[in-house]
């Protein structure tokens, strides 16, 4: 983990806040801290940072800071050090709150991954803006004696694995990715035979593993790993925390949705399709591409119903897809993939499905 701390030099409270936690987890993290904001931009593009950690939010060089080092692929965590309570706003000019706040502020604590208050109080006056859900309370050993510095490193660290656990298919890399869809054909299908296993030189399991967990395809995904003979490194994803869309919901079983099948192939198959429509989800996905698959399905009875139904083009965008996530064989699609608008939006929909 690689940590760049962000902040004003001329704030002394705030310097040696930033101290004590470089100073706590030395041996724990990769961290750096940065004062002089003119040489922000090189350090953060050599250290390549996973989070860049912003201290105060009025000086619109933290801010600056904070917006190029989430374009460079990090992932800001910001402390506003009671900048935003109530007295303080009070003291600001009524022009310098406007166009401050308008203008670059809130956009920045909307942005951010996760605020961090150093108390409950600070905690309620953050709450009640209403820019950020995402607020933890972690008292500051600095200014008060109710913690202490190692609990203070302790519970900040755990914030940074906090956000570097949420959406980890936005961070995961190309190899790591295609190494999960050859996975999850192979625990859909229960064989190898079926998949081509390149296996890269570097997987990231811990990402692999979390995102199969929150798409609640684990079970697939295990299955698949033990039937290629990989070697993955045990994980107990069902307890680690994490940082969600605020409507998001763990996947449910389409059977949970639509029923259970009924004897009647092609009406559960359109059942399915349907339920996709409404909102792609990768473990859908699976659990279609594992119906297609059966000696059962009747190409032509399926082709005819779609067409009744007016969903052959919705189903030619979702062979694309599934052929992309669950690596689906053309000889069980029921009608010719496309590529187009609206395959990109579901495409979209499974990508943007953990995005804060």
């Amino acid at each position: 983990m690689k940590i760049l701390h962000v902040y004003p030099k001329a704030d002394e409270m705030v310097a040696q806040h930033v101290t004590l936690l470089l100073e706590g987890m030395q041996h724990s993290a990769e961290v750096q801290a940065v004062s002089n904001l003119a040489d922000f931009k090189n350090v953060c593009k050599n250290l390549r940072p996973d989070i860049v950690h912003c201290h105060g939010c009025w000086q619109y060089g933290i801010v600056n800071a904070g917006n190029f080092a989430r374009k460079q692929g990090a992932r800001i965590v910001l402390s506003p050090h009671g900048q935003l309570e109530p007295w303080v706003l009070e003291e600001k000019p009524l022009q310098e709150k406007f166009h401050k706040t308008a203008l670059w502020q809130k956009p920045f604590v909307e942005k951010a991954y996760a605020l961090i208050a150093f108390g409950k109080m600070e905690q309620q006056y953050l709450a009640r803006l209403k820019w950020n859900p995402r607020i933890e309370v972690i008292h500051n050993a600095v200014i008060t004696n109710s913690t202490t510095r190692e609990k203070m490193c302790s519970q900040t660290f755990s914030v940074y694995q906090k956000v570097l656990d949420s959406n980890v298919l936005e961070q995961m890399d190309n190899d790591t990715h295609q190494l999960m869809t050859t996975i999850i054909k192979a625990g859909t299908l229960g064989d190898k035979r079926w998949t081509e296993l390149h296996v890269p030189e570097t997987i990231d399991w811990r990402r692999m593993l979390i995102y199969a967990e929150q798409q609640n395809i684990r079970n697939y995904v295990d299955y698949g790993i033990n039937i290629l003979g990989l070697a993955a490194p045990s994980l107990d994803t069902a307890h680690l925390s994490a940082y969600y869309p605020e409507n998001y919901q763990r996947p449910q079983s389409i059977k949970k949705l639509i029923g259970d099948y009924k004897g009647d192939e092609t009406d559960y198959l359109l059942r399915m399709i349907r339920q996709t429509e409404k909102q792609p989800l990768l473990l859908h996905l699976i659990e279609l591409s594992r119906e297609l698959y059966r000696d059962t399905v009747n190409d032509d009875l399926l082709q005819e119903a779609l067409e009744q139904k007016k969903l052959t083009k919705f189903a030619a965008r979702l062979m694309q897809v599934l052929h992309e996530q669950t690596l689906l064989d053309e000889g069980y699609m029921p009608v010719d993939p496309i590529d187009d608008r609206g395959t990109q939006k579901i495409r979209g929909s499974i990508t943007n499905h953990l995005k804060i």
